[in-house]
């Protein structure tokens, strides 16, 4: 395998695996400071049909992005004022936010539904971006990758280098004794669940804008769940979080190349390879730290119970 061909692979890669890591940095922010949003499928779908309107209403993609953007917020603010604000069921809440995304999608996105447009502009540097084996792969991403990979930084530098981290943290862990303290509790969790809403409307633009730059009714195919789930099984780790969204990514191309190579399966069989090697990797991965004991949030372990 040349040095190009591997590049061509590394690049497809990382654009399938970048609306996870926007969608799953801003959950595992969310459930860093205790709080189960299960609405992501629901906000990405509704920020992929919104960026795409915006796009082609205005014809900038950044105003499209600012738009899936935005519309992920709205969403997440919903769900910060039912559970946050008027202690609501946050498992119930979020399923009720996943239905209400798609709704809205379908509503937002039926006059788009087969139009196409430009994807987003990727970066070009001369004499950087034509670098044999790696320009593309380092300097001709579109920003989208560029956004996803600087989240990553910067929420794992804000979780532990930062105070604010710490009090986020502290208040996943024990948001009673936090209150006692006289910490803000409400006031955390509500900007976190923005913050995870405008990063899932953000993954959802992604899809709509520079993934596949068209609209169809529920192009997102099940990838909140999977970011979900990398979060859990990543142990709310961002670092482990873009390590298990490029897993999915790989399987994405692999899965691909079956199809094309034509191996005899069936197509729907070898569309799901994905989602199963990702979870079934990240369980591993989960089963292997079970000896160190759970690093998950404590807040997140009463779910159930309406949060104060």
């Amino acid at each position: 395998m040349t040095l190009d061909i591997l590049q061509m692979v590394l690049v497809t890669v990382l654009a399938a695996a970048t609306p996870l890591i926007l969608a799953g940095i801003g959950e595992l922010l969310v459930e860093r400071s205790g709080v189960l949003n299960l609405g992501v499928e629901g906000m990405m779908i509704f920020g992929a049909a919104v960026g795409f309107a915006v796009a082609m209403q205005t014809g900038s993609t950044l105003l499209g992005a600012l738009g899936g953007a935005g519309a992920g917020l709205l969403l997440s603010a919903l769900f910060g004022i039912l559970t946050v604000g008027l202690a609501a069921n946050q498992v119930a809440s979020g399923l009720s936010l996943t239905i209400l995304g798609l709704g809205l999608s379908g509503l937002v996105g039926a006059s788009y539904v087969g139009m196409k447009r430009d994807p987003a502009p990727h970066l070009s540097i001369p004499g950087l971006t034509d670098l044999p084996g790696i320009g593309k792969l380092l300097f001709g991403q579109d920003a989208f990758v560029y956004l996803a990979v600087g989240l990553v930084a910067a929420v794992w530098w804000f979780l532990w280098r930062t105070r604010t981290g710490l009090i986020l943290r502290a208040i996943g862990d024990d948001h009673v004794a936090t209150h006692a303290l006289g910490l803000q509790v409400r006031k955390v969790r509500f900007l976190s669940v923005l913050f995870g809403g405008a990063c899932a409307g953000l993954g959802g633009a992604y899809l709509s804008l520079a993934y596949t730059p068209f609209w169809a009714p529920g192009m997102t195919a099940g990838r909140g769940w999977i970011a979900l789930a990398l979060v859990v099984f990543a142990s709310w780790k961002p670092v482990r979080v873009a390590a298990g969204a490029l897993l999915f990514g790989g399987a994405t191309v692999l899965q691909l190349h079956a199809q094309a190579a034509g191996l005899g399966l069936p197509g729907q069989l070898l569309s799901a390879v994905p989602y199963l090697a990702t979870i079934l990797a990240l369980v591993l991965l989960s089963l292997g730290q079970r000896h160190g004991g759970s690093l998950a949030p404590a807040a997140l372990g009463r779910v159930f119970t309406p949060s104060r």
